[in-house]
């Protein structure tokens, strides 16, 4: 979010109005008043989870704009929320399904804490670089690919690329 300000808006010519709810983790409220993100939060909706230790101001400011702002427990034992109680907050509105779409460090949070039910990997012919970011930051992609808890469901050729979908097995 910080690194791309995305919109997190369905884009195809007649669907924007079929847009999701957007759900952002941010323990700290780091989220700029000046994103897209923040921008159309009253066109689209968007879910701000953050921290219960998070600025009261900082909230504020978020709520103003028409972002919703959620608060869970942080993580006892790595950076970031308490991913149980991010999904029961969601859950408690409604939402049983979540796609996420984040960067690596959110993937992997989610890989490591068992919470994942299906992963969609493409991957192109070519290695990003030294400098590219890691899909899984710290965690190895074997982690999904070679672990005994996902199967191969579908696997397709996309041009010079591939993309595979595993499902919990």
């Amino acid at each position: 979010m910080l690194a791309d300000d995305p919109s997190l808006t369905c884009r195809l010519p007649g669907m924007e109005a079929r847009s999701p709810v957007r759900v952002v983790l941010d323990r700290s409220l780091r989220i700029p008043g000046t994103s897209r993100l923040v921008h159309s939060a009253r066109e689209t909706p968007l879910w701000v989870m953050t921290s219960d230790l998070s600025e009261a101001p900082a909230a504020m400011k978020l709520g103003a704009a028409g972002a919703q702002v959620i608060r869970v427990a942080a993580s006892t034992t790595l950076p970031g929320l308490d991913l149980p109680a991010v999904l029961h907050g969601l859950s408690e509105k409604g939402i049983s399904r979540l796609m996420v779409e984040g960067g690596a460090r959110v993937a992997s949070s989610f890989v490591a804490a068992g919470l994942i039910d299906e992963v969609w990997l493409l991957r192109g012919p070519d290695a990003v670089g030294v400098d590219g970011v890691p899909a899984l930051d710290a965690l190895p992609l074997s982690a999904l690919t070679g672990s005994p808890a996902f199967k191969v469901r579908a696997s397709e050729s996309l041009d010079k690329d591939t993309l595979t979908i595993y499902e919990r097995a």
